[in-house]
């Protein structure tokens, strides 16, 4: 049992975007009431800001932060969440059956980002509302003074424009769970009037369609075909959305499920250059894979949650080994189509199905998955580049043959450093990996972390915040890196 890898300097993926390692932020459970923002606790800022909770956003080095939903933005009033707070209305979410404060809002995240040193990515109301809301909210944020809806901003504190460039066209309007849901027609109709009048605005928005919530969807590819037949010239991205499950708890087929992540990009990817074709078009339509995540222990206790309360501890999964393990095959899918993928987004990020748990009142920790994503973050800059990998296959239940190792290899922009990401999907045997590198002579192995233990099964918690977390192994010159069975690795190689 052993892999071959092969990477050769000509053969490139893309470079990759900095903001596939970008994070989500909805109003939904405790991610905002007692995730980010917490007035009262210990650790708090004079904003209300979790000062321990943004240091672990700050270490993961997130570039964006998609707000305010998700499912949360189909109802939303965003002038609900500005001007002074006691004049904001409580309002009831239906898409979670909780109440909103409003106590943070819009001009509140925007400091946020500026203290956790991210962008926002703002998602638009396309479900009730529609052109005049979405106009004036950018007119809100954008405009620097002059008009009346930035000068209602600046009488709410926020003197400077607000700058944001990237804008979501409402969220998975394909799916009946939606407030709003439309047709593909009756959707892109909607979704090109309303990038049409935003670019009339500024042309230099940045706007994301939505495209499918999920590849088993009954709809999915027509509604990206429909949908970009009507808005392919006004936008720059098409959402995917995947969420990835163990139900059944078969560990072979849910480390396999980034197999079908990869399926998903290829068709959309496919889609939007039949349409380009069919347009006879000179732009691209890249890919925003701006919800995805591990998503399946939590079910049963949202069930119980009582209606209409504020900020209920909704969708917290608590991370396995194994959960980490799939987050960094997803990491690799993403990375390895770093040529049409451009931005993702890890849904969420503190307390919803989030890397970051925190206790109300008390300490924030890491969870499992916590740990690929940080180390993609740090080190998975640069140049994406083509692998090939040789290594024995297993037959699984819902994917047919799976390759042992998952790969991606990243070439630091310097050409100095070439960084693996490595998931051993093997449960029991030790693989050792040879490398082998056409035209990137002189490398030998700088770092080698790994991020593994004996119970597959097993979590951090608050009292055990570290029982799952990465070490540093050596590697001595010669050596045979070899992989222990349902481990995530990643092997740096430098030159002089």
């Amino acid at each position: 049992m052993q892999a071959v890898i092969t990477i050769a300097r000509d053969f490139i993926v893309g470079i990759i975007d900095r903001r596939i390692y970008g994070s989500f932020i909805e109003h939904l459970g405790r991610a905002v009431y007692g995730g980010i923002y917490e007035p009262g606790h210990p650790k708090a800022d004079a904003q209300g800001f979790r000062t321990d909770v943004l240091g672990l956003i700050k270490k993961l080095n997130v570039p964006v932060v998609r707000y305010p939903g998700g499912n949360y933005v189909s109802a939303f009033r965003w002038e609900d969440s500005v001007g002074p707070r006691e004049q904001r209305p409580r309002r009831l979410d239906l898409a979670w059956r909780t109440t909103e404060p409003n106590e943070f809002g819009l001009n509140e995240f925007m400091e946020w980002t500026k203290a956790a040193g991210t962008e926002p990515m703002m998602a638009l109301n396309l479900g009730t509302r529609g052109i005049d809301a979405a106009r004036n909210l950018v007119e809100y944020c954008n405009h620097p003074g002059g008009s009346y809806w930035s000068d209602l901003r600046k009488s709410h504190g926020a003197a400077a424009p607000h700058g944001i460039s990237l804008w979501c066209l409402g969220n998975e309007m394909d799916g009946p769970w939606q407030i709003g849901h439309k047709t593909a027609s009756e959707y892109g109709r909607t979704a090109a009037e309303t990038a049409k009048a935003l670019k009339c605005f500024d042309p230099g928005l940045e706007l994301v369609v939505c495209g499918s919530s999920y590849s088993s969807m009954p709809t999915f590819p027509e509604w990206e075909a429909e949908v970009l037949d009507h808005v392919y010239e006004h936008i720059e991205y098409i959402s995917l959305h995947q969420y990835f499950t163990n139900h059944d708890d078969d560990i072979a087929s849910f480390l396999a499920s980034s197999l079908e992540m990869d399926r998903f990009i290829t068709t959309v990817a496919s889609v939007c250059d039949y349409v380009k074709s069919k347009k006879r078009s000179t732009k691209d339509v890249h890919l925003s894979f701006d919800e995805w995540n591990v998503w399946f222990h939590s079910n049963e206790a949202d069930a119980e949650l009582e209606p209409w309360s504020v900020a209920p501890p909704q969708l917290e999964d608590v991370y396995t080994l194994e959960d980490a393990l799939m987050a960094g095959c997803a990491l690799n899918t993403l990375i390895n189509h770093a040529d049409r993928v451009k931005i993702a987004c890890l849904a969420q990020l503190v307390n919803v199905i989030a890397p970051i748990m925190t206790e109300t009142g008390g300490p924030a920790w890491e969870q499992t998955i916590y740990w690929p994503c940080y180390y993609a973050s740090r080190y998975g800059r640069g140049t994406a580049m083509q692998v090939s990998v040789d290594v024995p296959c297993y037959e699984t239940r819902d994917h047919g043959e799976v390759p042992y190792i998952d790969v991606s290899a990243v070439l630091s922009q310097d050409h100095r450093e070439l960084t693996l990401f490595l998931v051993n999907r093997h449960q029991e045997i030790r693989i050792p990996i040879d490398v082998i590198c056409w035209g990137l002579e002189g490398f030998s192995i700088t770092e080698w972390v790994e991020l593994t233990h004996p119970d597959s099964k097993a979590v951090n918690t608050r009292e055990h915040p570290r029982n799952v977390a990465p070490k540093q192994r050596r590697a001595k010159p010669g050596e045979v890196v070899q992989l222990e069975p349902l481990s995530w690795n990643m092997v740096r190689f430098g030159r002089k």
